[in-house]
């Protein structure tokens, strides 16, 4: 074990190696070989001293107590540091069951957990009241306190809901068989209590005891209609401990279950910072550490992704390839993809740039640029059979609209339907205008909103402008929500759920509502236009007046005759009087 100070004695780094001069070695090289946070470190370090403790387990267990004492700006640091719900059992005479997030030690209660989901801890305690109606009453109930009749039994008892030990009527030793019974199902050892209701069932059933063999079967129903939501193996004998690791660039986000009886008796999410480059195998190994330190022993089984860089006595790392500890695993993972995904979205609210930039840099990865793509513009074509073909441009800046820089295009040298060229004539339009006014501010990305055809001509636009080499463009197609690339066969398949396929989704329907609204004010125009403008002797200052007077043209052709004279004159108030209403 060893830690690194600065030059005001703080530790800034705590490490653990099996070899410490090799692993030591490794900070001291040419900085060019560093990250830049790891060249940060060195350049701080004024000290270093090391223990030596006897197993990979003990230094596991002193690195964990380390950072959380000193709180080393560069080691990895758990980011959710909320305290968990856990299950107090109390030490009472007639112990009640409950949520609580603090642990008072001292008072003979017992503590299961902890929950990583509140919901979930709440939906246990709901069940055992359904199951064995506990009291959830704080009254302090003694024998002698029964004897004297210091209590009455309350609501609860009398619907059913509580079996009333404040006036007896219900046996202390009774009461504390469903308590073991509870200890039972929250220790994972939920299949005894379900054969031990299934022997007493039976025994009822032989002595004619049909009544009580009733009650042991409700309560047998109750308990394997929880037991079906939880057991999530074939096997059911299966007691292990699985891990699962996503990684974001320096962070990664936890998973744990804990599998008991092949049904999940507890699971935690947890998320980690690194602010030097650390392998994935020792973050994975201060995962299971925090988790240890959390639930106590691991299982014998651990089922991993891959080997951590420490090896823990009466424990055996597993990485499966097939069957139900596989499943296990994807389990988990799958958890930790989840719990990455809200974590990034739940930074949307709380630190807006920290999420956009992880959203941007999530994009850069998934396309495979070189460059963080903080301005994007998207191109979408719009006509109808050919009619009033027009084209719109919108700009995304930091993955947000910027509607200020928004451009629609009138098509101007393409004929007919033709999205193709129409395509073409736009996007060069667009570029050669901007590396005239403001070379600069060529986008990072281009997204055009097409297949293959729309973006090979956008593609050769951009080449015959020579903009190939600073500008990334790509095709997103609405069917599968697939990204195309200029010479690749096979289409980039991004993440439905990922933040980075909902921007270019929000910049792709942005560009077509953009388009079809600039569109829809044309057909709107020429439709006003052809129906006035083809009378006779009415120019655009006449339309002009008689659309702000009447509003639309039914109105014009509803209007009395002597209205329209007093505003154009009775020779062409006629003309439009007898053209509007033919």
């Amino acid at each position: 074990m060893y830690r690194y100070y600065d030059a005001e004695g703080k530790v800034i780094y705590v490490g653990k190696a099996k070899d410490l001069h090799k692993r030591v070695a490794q900070y001291f090289v040419p900085p060019e070989r560093l990250n830049t946070k790891t060249r940060i470190l060195v350049s701080k370090i004024a000290d270093a001293q090391f223990s030596v403790v006897d197993s990979e387990a003990d230094a596991l267990l002193l690195e964990n107590n380390l950072i959380k004492q000193y709180k080393p700006k560069y080691n990895i640091l758990l980011k959710d540091s909320k305290t968990y719900p856990w299950i107090c059992i109390t030490g009472d005479d007639f112990p009640r069951v409950f949520i609580t997030r603090r642990i008072e030690k001292g008072k003979g209660n017992r503590y299961f957990g902890p929950y990583s989901s509140v919901m979930h801890a709440r939906n246990m305690v709901d069940f055992f009241d359904e199951v064995y109606a506990l009291r959830t009453c704080n009254l302090k109930i003694t024998s002698d306190a029964i004897l004297r009749g210091k209590f009455r039994p309350c609501l609860k008892f009398h619907i059913g809901k509580c079996k009333a030990p404040c006036v007896g009527k219900i046996s202390r030793d009774e009461y504390q068989r469903d308590i073991d019974e509870i200890v039972h199902i929250l220790s994972g050892r939920g299949g005894e209590v379900l054969r031990h209701y299934k022997a007493l069932m039976a025994q009822a059933a032989e002595k004619l005891d049909f009544e009580q063999a009733q009650v042991y079967k409700d309560k047998l129903r109750t308990l394997e209609k929880h037991y079906s939501k939880s057991i999530i193996t074939q096997a059911a004998d299966t007691d292990a401990d699985v891990f699962s690791m996503v990684f974001d660039g320096g962070e990664a986000f936890g998973n744990f279950l804990r599998i008991r009886g092949g049904a999940i008796v507890q699971s935690l999410n947890l998320g980690f910072r690194s602010q030097i480059e650390e392998e994935q195998a020792a973050m994975l190994s201060t995962f299971i550490g925090e988790v240890e330190d959390k639930f106590g022993a691991l299982s014998k089984e651990v089922i991993v992704p891959f080997l951590p860089d420490v090896e823990l006595p009466g424990v055996e790392f597993k990485i499966p390839q097939r069957g139900d500890k596989l499943a296990l695993l994807e389990l988990s993972a799958k958890n930790a993809k989840e719990f990455h995904f809200n974590s990034i979205k739940q930074r949307e609210h709380t630190d807006p740039d920290a999420w956009r930039m992880a959203v941007m840099e999530d994009l850069r990865k998934a396309i495979g640029m070189k460059e963080l793509p903080r301005h994007m513009e998207c191109f979408d074509n719009s006509n109808i059979q050919g009619t009033n073909p027009v084209a719109a441009c919108v700009v995304f800046r930091d993955a947000e609209p910027c509607k200020k820089d928004y451009r629609r295009f009138k098509i101007k040298t393409v004929i007919g339907a033709n999205d193709f060229a129409s395509m073409k004539e736009v996007v060069n339009r667009r570029y050669s205008r901007m590396l005239t006014e403001a070379p600069d501010d060529i986008p990072q990305l281009i997204v055009i909103d097409g297949g293959k055809g729309q973006l090979g001509y956008a593609h050769e636009a951009l080449a015959e402008l020579g903009l190939l080499d600073r500008v990334t463009v790509i095709g997103l197609a609405e069917r599968m929500e697939l990204v195309i690339r200029v010479g690749d066969p096979y289409p980039l398949f991004i993440d439905r759920n990922s933040q980075a396929l909902k921007v270019l989704q929000r910049i792709r329907d942005e560009a077509h509502r953009f388009g079809i609204t600039f569109h829809r004010d044309l057909r709107s125009k020429a439709a006003i236009q052809s129906a006035l403008r083809e009378i006779k002797g009415v120019g655009e200052k006449t339309e002009q007046r008689l659309l702000m007077h009447y509003g639309s043209v039914a109105r014009i052709a509803a209007a009395p005759l002597e209205e329209l004279s007093a505003l154009v004159g009775a020779e062409l108030a006629m003309r439009i009087h007898d053209y509007l209403n033919e």
